[in-house]
């Protein structure tokens, strides 16, 4: 029963709470992805890369912050920053529909056009980034690093193995949960959000109804860069701040979205927990967690891992693909691309 016990605590150490953690982070930024698809109508390649500016903006405050002596440990000072790189994201994103979108939106142009127009604002942002704050890993993270020490969760159980969850996880579960709360409620409950929603459902019968579209596109993009600031930061403060990184996770994102359904927010997060625990099972070695399970003669001598975790985004490539392919709508059958 023990060796059980420790195989469970050994899987959720490695193998749930990170999933969980970077599931609820590719979620928020799936939701912006689907929630621009819903509204504009197109696939914004450049949302990976408005994360990283969102969240280079919240670094450079919190090291403002820090230097100053300010904090509110043992939270991360980065929530105080949190605002500033909101403001930051949503008037970005303003100025890029203004000057790009816009002039296409006009103009009725097809959606590849967007996509490629996007594609153009993700290598402008990426670059402000690199040119701003470096191409190279930058820490922000400070107060408390674990929530739960190993160290203690062993003396609580009397477990050889010990359950480590640290402050970022936590923090990632708790705000994505009231994120999403407060997204859901806007959207069933306000005007706005309703508003929003009959957009999306039918473009024309909105327009009829009274629904005004510059302001239905104002909050698409509010609301996006909220998501992205959001999403990007929890993530920075979890792993690590690289802006590559934001452009690989563009992948991840873009099959979390589609695997829910383009267009669905709640497909969003589902396909962003799918995406997840998909990548982390995946990647994971089994070895030790089969030793408490089997007699040892039984157990194969190598690490019993299916993929290596330097293919850990072509697992996303592959899901995305087999989506595309097998059910192009999405398990909540969302719009199809």
């Amino acid at each position: 029963m023990e060796d059980l016990l420790n195989a469970i605590v050994l899987l959720c150490n490695f193998v749930i709470v990170p999933a969980l953690a970077y599931g609820a982070q590719l979620a928020l930024g799936a939701l912006g992805v689907t929630l621009i698809y819903g509204i504009l109508r197109f696939s914004n390649f450049a949302h990976g890369d408005l994360m990283a500016f969102a969240t280079m903006i919240v670094i450079l405050v919190t090291w403002v912050l820090q230097d100053a002596g300010i904090g509110i440990a043992p939270l991360p000072t980065a929530l105080l920053a949190l605002p500033v790189g909101i403001l930051g994201a949503i008037a970005i994103s303003l100025v890029t529909d203004r000057w790009v979108y816009r002039f296409y939106r006009e103009r009725k142009s097809a959606p590849v056009t967007f996509v490629i127009a996007s594609i153009g604002v993700m290598f402008m942002l990426n670059g402000i980034v690199r040119v701003v704050i470096g191409p190279d890993d930058q820490s922000f993270a400070d107060g408390s690093r674990f929530l739960l020490e190993v160290g203690e969760f062993r003396e609580w159980t009397g477990l050889k193995e010990g359950l480590a969850i640290k402050m970022s996880q936590a923090l990632t579960l708790a705000v994505a949960v009231l994120c999403v709360g407060a997204l859901f409620y806007f959207l069933q409950r306000t005007r706005a959000g309703k508003a929003m929603r009959a957009y999306s459902d039918n473009e024309d019968l909105a327009l009829l109804s009274g629904v005004d579209p510059a302001r239905v596109v104002f909050y698409a993009w509010v609301i996006a860069a909220a998501l992205a600031t959001i999403a990007g930061t929890l993530y920075g403060l979890d792993k690590s701040f690289k802006p590559f990184t934001y452009f690989q996770l563009l992948l991840p994102i873009f099959a979390a979205a589609i695997v829910g359904g383009i267009g669905q927010p709640l497909g969003a997060i589902v396909g962003g927990f799918i995406v997840a625990f998909s990548e982390v099972m995946i990647t994971y070695a089994y070895r030790k967690f089969l030793l408490y399970l089997l007699p040892q003669e039984w157990v194969p001598d190598g690490l019993v891992q299916l993929l290596s975790t330097d293919y850990k985004f072509a697992i996303s490539f592959v899901i995305l693909v087999v989506v595309l392919l097998v059910r192009p709508t999405g398990v909540f059958r969302g719009k199809v691309i």
